[in-house]
Order: C-alpha cells, then sequence, then structure tokens
C-alpha cells in the first residue's frame, strides 16, 4: 500500500506529506470459511497511516497490533518503508519489519 504522509522527526517532515509504503502479510487462523475481509484491513492501516508518525518503529508495531485486532488474523508481519530519507549518500529506502503473533 502507498501513502502519502508526515512521516520522520525533522522539521520539515513534520511539514511536508512524504511518500510511505506499507506490506503487510496477515496468517489466518486454519478453519472452515476463515477469510479476512481486505477492505477492513486497508481501512485500519489506510486511517493510520494517515495520522503520520515520528518514528517508523513505532508505526510498524501500531500496525501490526491493529492487523491483529482484525479476525481471523493470528499472525501478522508489516513492512514500513519510507523512500525518502534524509541521509548521506544513495539508497532506495530505509524500511522496518516487524513480525507479532496473539
Amino acid at each position: 500500500m502507498r501513502f502519502h504522509t508526515l512521516v520522520g522527526i525533522l522539521p520539515h517532515e513534520r511539514e511536508l506529506p512524504q511518500p510511505l509504503e506499507v506490506d503487510v502479510t496477515a496468517w489466518v487462523e486454519p478453519g472452515v470459511g476463515a477469510a479476512l475481509d481486505y477492505r477492513g484491513l486497508h481501512r485500519v492501516v489506510a486511517e493510520r497511516a494517515a495520522a503520520g508518525c515520528g518514528y517508523l518503529e513505532e508505526l510498524a508495531e501500531e500496525l501490526a497490533a491493529l492487523v491483529l485486532g482484525l479476525e481471523p488474523v493470528v499472525r501478522a508481519a508489516v513492512a514500513v518503508r519510507k523512500p525518502h530519507v534524509p541521509l548521506p549518500g544513495m539508497l532506495d529506502h530505509v524500511e522496518i519489519r516487524v513480525e507479532r503473533g496473539r
């Protein structure tokens, strides 16, 4: 998923929205009819991403908790990428990945 939001701790990062990418992998509880509502998944991720963040680590943890709150999810992996990072040198992005379960 791709969003434009306030992300970062530097003053200009708190004023100008930047690109943010989020990948979510969800494991569902096995069983007949265990299906995840992808619209609900997208909605919770989009709403949280729209609120912005200072640190990617905090956002990844919060998103993992939100995904785990969806039925029938029992495990979630969340990767949050920031393509534009004020670091010296060339890089594609920075990424934080967390994996959590119930």
